[in-house]
């Protein structure tokens, strides 16, 4: 009678323990299962949308938590990778592990595609090439102007300034040949620019 109580007492902790496990195995099982879900919806989604228009992923910090997202899905992922074709469904499953992470873990993601980002983005060097472009042709169409006789006030001002910081003068004899040899030089200018342009081009 005396070793009832404290033998009654045993089971309900006994009891009360396994219980605690049993409720925290079934919340990592289903926490597991979100995952699993999270995953397929986002190699799905994958799959089905077009590069261009695929959303930009931010860069997430390499937390405990993060890598313990990461972690439990790693294993997931040997399924699909398995399964995969080609290495474009392959970039598709890795793509769609990584958007997973980012809603698991609440990262925002921006739903832009990132096509439309690049083409208005145009870069900063290449707007300065193409005005150098721009006005240099403006100035190749005045300096022909004035070469085949036009002497207009705004003609003859633009000619001296391409001209300035030289030894040329406007009424020297040999002025047409000094006018042809700058036009060429602004062409060979306009030339070098264009295929910095198409070097870039053709690389993205």
């Amino acid at each position: 009678m005396v070793e009832q109580p404290a033998n009654v007492d045993a089971a309900v902790n006994t009891s009360v323990v396994v219980d605690s496990n049993d409720d925290g195995t079934v919340a990592q099982e289903l926490e597991l299962e979100n995952m699993r879900s999270t995953l397929e919806e986002a190699i799905v989604e994958t799959r089905s949308t077009p590069l261009e228009n695929r959303p930009r992923l931010p860069c997430i910090a390499l937390s405990k938590r993060n890598r313990a997202v990461v972690r439990a899905l790693n294993p997931m992922l040997v399924t699909y990778l398995e399964a995969s074709r080609d290495l474009c469904e392959t970039d598709s499953i890795l793509f769609g592990a990584a958007l997973a992470v980012c809603c698991i873990i609440g990262a925002k993601v921006s739903t832009a595609g990132r096509a439309i980002g690049q083409s208005s983005a145009i870069p900063s060097w290449r707007r300065r090439i193409e005005e150098c472009i721009a006005k240099a042709r403006a100035l190749i169409g005045r300096l022909m102007c004035f070469r085949s006789g036009n002497n207009r006030p705004r003609i003859v001002r633009t000619v001296r300034m391409a001209f300035s910081g030289t030894n040329v003068s406007l009424s020297q004899p040999d002025i047409t040949q000094k006018l042809t040899e700058r036009i060429d030089d602004l062409k060979q200018r306009i030339a070098a620019w264009g295929k910095r342009i198409r070097r870039y081009t053709e690389r993205s």
